[in-house]
């Protein structure tokens, strides 16, 4: 059973992106990734060691400080670590939990939404793909449109499609997935509306 885990950081804010955009929610992000995505926003997550271990215990005491009972699990790429211990500790205190994931690695803990959002630098696990609410794809070029559909086939019926522009990319990714999603309505678009409202 993993007790501890890499912590880099835990903060309360709202959720800015995804199907759960605008719901206040506590962040829980843990240290570790070998994904390596070239625009990751948070490459200081990579290097677990440089992210102090801590212990499922303090991680939910933090967590109860605040007022809201959704918890966001993230990095990095959480599902490095075995989340089973932190799922039940999380649900016992009254979290509804949300997963952020690539889905490059086996899927643990008992979730009540899942955000699937695979990349192309580590081949993301089927598994994952059929337990997804939300399939996220990010949007950097052109070809990230066959990338969205590939796994879209992957997901099940009740998944929710969306594509998200890469934040550095969005004013030329944005006329392009407007255009995409126009023509294919089955996919949503989504915008990272924290960075818009400055909000961390």
């Amino acid at each position: 059973m993993t007790t501890e885990l890499p912590l880099m950081e835990h903060f309360y804010t709202i959720q800015g992106e995804g199907v759960h955009q605008g719901k206040a929610a506590v962040f829980i992000r843990l240290g570790g990734c070998d994904v390596g995505c070239v625009w990751c926003d948070v490459k200081e997550s990579w290097d677990a060691e440089k992210h102090p271990l801590t212990t499922v215990d303090n991680i939910v005491t933090t967590a109860q400080k605040y007022p809201a009972r959704l918890a966001v699990i993230t990095g990095g790429e959480p599902l490095m670590y075995d989340l089973t211990h932190l799922c039940e500790a999380l649900h016992q205190a009254g979290f509804t939990l949300n997963l952020e994931t690539s889905g490059a690695y086996p899927l643990t803990g008992e979730w009540d939404w899942i955000c699937f959002s695979p990349k192309k630098f580590k081949a993301p696990l089927p598994e994952c793909a059929a337990k997804a609410h939300e399939l996220k794809v990010i949007v950097y070029n052109k070809h990230d449109f066959e990338w969205a559909e590939l796994h879209a086939k992957l997901v099940n019926k009740g998944c929710i499609l969306l594509l998200q522009p890469e934040w550095g990319r969005e004013k030329e990714m944005l006329p392009l997935m407007v255009d995409y999603v126009k023509a294919h309505p089955q996919w949503r678009i989504s915008l990272q509306t924290h960075k818009y409202m400055d909000v961390p």
